[in-house]
């Protein structure tokens, strides 16, 4: 840790910091960016004092702390003004300082939105015993809706949302595509949502604004976490004791930014847990967390993945598409969902890979940038399934990545040829491009998405043509400063070279 030269010149931190050893960092908001100073809580991570660069309404608020209270201190006069006795700095200071909760990003910069929010990093709220805290997980509801109402008053959506429930799940040892996992979801949910009525019918100013009606919001069944349901019902009967609100809707999951940046969050929103890697190969945080939770070794998960079995419960898309319908009904703002092609006349719709599936994981660099291509196949070996990663690329990048990979993924599994993808994306021409190192079938390229169907035409579609090309002087002529999309299109006549009728050879 760095001792910060400028900290004899810092305001005196909120009591809520106090006690909380910092450090300071010299980070962008992107890999691509000039490095600003930051100043953060020792456990802390990078990425964490990337999105406090972001956020902070000035560059010489370089602490967490400073940046926090910009938007906190007036928030709480304010609150003083309308005759709030409770102590609502230390709540929200508190709630940055844990990284439980922080507001979207024109709250830090003082700047109006369309849409306020608030995010819930729902892992924190998990105490030593590893029962959900739902007394502060309501309280620190409460006090965001009065807090985006003070930044806002004439604001009449807001959207407090949720982040992280993959890791969540994973730590209460539970599969995000399972029953279980949605009555957890649903429950915290309807929590949140019978909580911000509660906030929102405080405020309403009875006999000038007419106020929206509070509905009752659904209960699930059952919960596996003891308490959460009967906390979920006392917080229903109190919504509806109120009658009346004062915004129009107050849930919602916002696109992700720099808030689930600086709350340090692995999967945004209700989002699923896609991979147990994480961008640098290993095991990403909730995969970790499972194993730590069900009780299981390392090398009893390597075990069974070497044997085709998948020990942390990895999410498909109807996964994903049951936790989406039982969150629907408690937000109000849930992001789209894009359609599905239709699927092809020799297609009988989507073939689903099964829960245990083979495939493998191939680390290249490609022009000094890292990769990770993971596959997953169809018990007769057909391929159906890619991820990438980008582990030293920017954020941007890597989500892009990641979600057209996503996007191949569909395609595979809803019966288009492996080879429509290599034919439209091998000797695709944009930076990075060059020299590949850590494949044997491959020794250059034009960018990154021509290795990745050049090596799965090779692998699964007995093209070994592609991958044996020599395409020295082609990926000496990238340019390394161009941008990491194919912008440039290839005149015509001077594209990608044909595809090649595979020659066979017989042998005895």
């Amino acid at each position: 840790m760095r001792k910060d030269p400028a900290s004899r010149h810092r305001p005196t931190p909120h009591r809520a910091w106090r006690g909380i050893r910092l450090k300071r960092v010299e980070i962008g908001i992107d890999p691509d960016a000039a490095p600003e100073p930051a100043i953060i809580p020792a456990d802390w991570s990078d990425q964490a004092a990337a999105g406090l660069v972001a956020l902070r309404a000035d560059r010489a608020m370089i602490g967490v702390d400073q940046a926090a209270d910009a938007w906190i201190a007036p928030l709480a006069a304010a609150a003083e003004r309308l005759g709030r006795s409770e102590d609502v700095a230390s709540t929200l200071h508190r709630l940055v300082a844990t990284r439980r909760a922080a507001p979207s990003p024109g709250i830090w910069q003082g700047r109006a939105e369309p849409v306020p929010g608030f995010v819930f990093n729902l892992p924190q709220f998990l105490d030593e015993s590893g029962m959900f805290d739902a007394a502060a997980f309501g309280e620190a509801v409460e006090h965001a809706v009065l807090a985006l109402s003070l930044a806002q008053p004439s604001a009449q959506r807001l959207a407090l949302g949720m982040a992280d429930l993959a890791l969540l799940l994973a730590r209460l040892d539970i599969d995000y595509a399972s029953p279980t996992a949605r009555d957890v979801a649903a429950t915290i949910g309807a929590l949140l949502a019978a909580h911000a009525d509660i906030a929102s019918a405080g405020l309403l100013a009875r006999g000038i604004a007419p106020g929206c009606a509070i509905t009752p919001v659904p209960v699930p069944a059952s919960c596996a976490q003891p308490g959460l349901r009967a906390a979920l019902l006392d917080a229903r009967e109190r919504a509806l004791a109120c009658g009346l609100r004062q915004h129009r809707s107050l849930t919602g999951l916002l696109p992700p930014g720099p808030v689930e940046m600086l709350l340090d969050v692995e999967t945004v929103g209700i989002a699923a847990p896609l991979s147990a890697l994480d961008s640098e190969g290993g095991l990403a945080r909730w995969a970790r967390a499972r194993l730590a939770a069900s009780g299981r070794t390392a090398e009893s998960a390597l075990a069974a993945s070497l044997a085709g079995a998948d020990p942390f419960g990895v999410t498909d898309a109807a996964g994903i598409a049951a936790m989406r319908e039982a969150i629907a009904p408690v937000c109000a703002i849930l992001p789209e969902v894009p359609s599905l092609p239709a699927p092809r006349a020799a297609s009988a719709g989507r073939g689903k890979l099964p829960a245990r599936r083979g495939g493998y994981t191939q680390k290249v660099s490609v022009g000094g940038h890292r990769l990770f291509l993971r596959t997953g196949e169809y018990p007769d070996g057909r391929l159906g399934e890619i991820m990438i990663s980008l582990p030293k690329d920017s954020a941007t990048l890597r989500g892009m990545a990641e979600a057209f990979a996503g996007a191949v993924s569909i395609g595979l599994q809803h019966g288009v040829p492996l080879d429509e993808f290599v034919d439209e994306f091998a000797f695709t021409r944009f930076a990075p491009a060059g020299a590949v190192e850590g494949d044997a079938m491959i020794s250059q390229a034009t960018s990154l998405l021509d290795y990745v169907f050049r090596h799965l035409a090779a692998t699964y579609s007995q093209r070994p043509d592609l991958a044996a090309l020599d395409l020295a002087d082609d990926a000496a002529g990238v340019d390394a400063a161009a941008p990491l999309l194919p912008l440039d299109l290839p005149e015509t006549g001077t594209g990608r070279p044909k595809r090649q009728r595979p020659v066979l050879k017989l042998v005895s």
